[in-house]
């Protein structure tokens, strides 16, 4: 398997979500209302950009392997960013965080359903940069890797 060559979703953990999405409006995005509970989906081209609360991506993230170092603020210590690559499958999730693996990255989380109907897992890089690999079913992937927002 080879990866396809995409970045689906990079997602912006924030500190006051209301005051993010207030200032991605202002810059002229428009955020997606139908994908909107404790989120903010901006369509980027073939891309989406997503604000999350900083807290809760470190949540997601963290499991028996993986816990993102709190700073003495009780922030989380890691940059808040995190890269997607949302595959066209299911079974393709596993695929993905094992070329990863292989490619000498480590599995932060491996593949799980997630909280949203789909699957997910998390992987680092060999600079510790975060990425999640999911399959999204309400986001589809058209056949030159663009992503979409359900609308």
């Amino acid at each position: 398997m080879k990866l396809e060559p995409r970045i689906s979703i990079i997602t912006l953990g924030v500190d006051d979500l209301d005051r993010a999405i207030r200032f991605y409006e202002a810059m002229g995005l428009e955020r997606n209302r139908k994908v909107a509970e404790g989120v903010a989906f901006f369509q980027m081209g073939g891309m989406i950009l997503a604000l999350w609360p900083r807290d809760e991506l470190a949540a997601d993230i963290a499991n028996d392997n993986f816990r993102p170092a709190m700073g003495a603020n009780g922030k989380p210590g890691f940059s808040g960013v995190a890269l997607a690559y949302n595959t066209r499958s299911e079974a393709e999730v596993n695929l993905v965080l094992e070329l990863a693996e292989k490619a000498g990255g480590r599995i932060l989380k491996s593949a799980r359903r997630a909280f949203w109907g789909g699957v997910q897992g998390y992987f680092a890089d060999t600079e510790g940069n975060l990425w999640e690999v999911a399959y999204n079913p309400s986001f589809p992937i058209d056949e030159e890797g663009r992503i979409t927002l359900p609308e």
